[in-house]
């Protein structure tokens, strides 16, 4: 064999070797690719597993220690407007839903009845001072009297005595004797009836002047009569928002029976009915976050003021009896008052507003200060 030959051998040997390891090489890598791919899906099934476990743990932990509920609704103070005088109603200033400011008139009552009671009432108290006046001046004269019928008695003391003495001595008759005891006895009897005519004048005058009884009562019934005048018209007690205003002018209204209500706008707070498991951890003066239905994309703060002490169903004009056959156990709510913190700048609430509350129960009721949030 030549040289040549065996050359030629060689090389075919050789790409015949090269090409088995191509295809050993090629039939490994085709085996490798879906092997990887297998372990890369497992590795990440696995982390997406973990990482759902760990947002259902924080979700259910601060579910926990942020109770929250929809069953809440917007309250304020509701003023329910009432004449405090009967009379025709004059004129009438507001109208459905109106704003108020704190002492804006409302209604108007005809003042001319009052006003005449009014007078009246001065009438009389004058009428009281001067009868005070002439008491007075008649306690004045009985003193007087007193006064003078106690220098009576002096005087006839002295010439008693002296009648007495000389009688004594012989220098007086028994008639004269007689006559002088009988004159004293007169003077003592006057300075008496004199006493008890001060006594009398006094006790018919009691207290002098503008402390006296009488004038005090016409005073007070001035003042009476001046504060129904004043309630003619009927002033806004606090600011807000007016309801319905049905009376009109020529209406004979009475005292005491509402007119219309008034909303104070000066206070707002939410009422949300917990669940009985979720008050364990509520306690007065805890942030709380609320959203109004009204109002969803904005956020209002809140701090609880108050639990309930019992159930909602508890106040309820027919409570429920349980001790029947057909029981079934139900969760309980209870009210639990979040008062809202509103700025001028907040959007207009109104009562009975649907809202959603979330308290947060990681912050002390004393500073706030947050405890390991989740």
């Amino acid at each position: 064999m030549s040289g040549r030959d065996v050359d030629i051998g060689a090389v075919a040997e050789t790409q015949t070797d090269t090409r088995d390891k191509t295809q050993a090489a090629g039939g490994a890598g085709s085996f490798s690719a879906p092997a990887r791919i297998a372990r890369w899906k497992l590795v990440a099934t696995a982390v997406l597993l973990i990482a759902a476990a760990g947002a259902a743990w924080r979700y259910q932990r601060h579910a926990a220690l942020h109770p929250s509920t929809d069953d809440a609704y917007v309250g304020a103070h509701v003023v329910q407007i009432a004449p405090l005088v009967s009379g025709r109603v004059e004129a009438v200033d507001v109208h459905d839903y109106q704003r108020v400011a704190t002492g804006d008139v409302l209604v108007r009552i005809d003042p001319r009845p009052l006003q005449a009671a009014l007078d009246g009432a001065q009438a009389r108290l004058a009428l009281a001072r001067q009868q005070a006046a002439a008491l007075d001046a008649a306690v004045a004269a009985a003193r007087a009297n007193q006064r003078e019928a106690d220098a009576a008695l002096a005087d006839t003391e002295r010439q008693t005595s002296r009648v007495l003495t000389l009688a004594t001595k012989g220098d007086a008759s028994q008639a004269e004797r007689d006559d002088a005891t009988a004159k004293l006895k007169t003077a003592q009897a006057a300075l008496a009836a004199a006493m008890a005519n001060v006594t009398a004048a006094e006790q018919q005058l009691g207290a002098p002047g503008e402390a006296n009884a009488n004038v005090k009562a016409a005073k007070a019934a001035v003042d009476s009569a001046a504060l129904d005048l004043e309630h003619t018209t009927i002033k806004a007690p606090a600011a807000g928002i007016v309801g319905e205003v049905d009376v009109r002018p020529g209406a004979v209204v009475a005292a005491g029976i509402a007119l219309f209500p008034l909303v104070d706008s000066s206070d707002w707070w939410v009422d949300a009915n917990f669940k009985e498991t979720d008050l364990a951890k509520i306690e007065p003066g805890q942030p709380a976050a609320v959203s109004l239905d009204l109002y969803p994309d904005r956020a209002i703060n809140g701090t609880v003021v108050a639990l309930s002490p019992a159930s909602g169903a508890s106040f309820s004009l027919l409570p429920p009896q349980n001790a029947t056959g057909n029981w079934v156990k139900v969760t309980q709510r209870f009210p639990v008052r979040v008062a809202l913190r509103i700025g001028d700048a907040s959007p207009p609430l109104r009562i009975g507003a649907s809202a959603s509350v979330s308290v947060d129960t990681t912050a002390t009721p004393a500073g706030l200060v947050p405890q390991g949030r989740p």
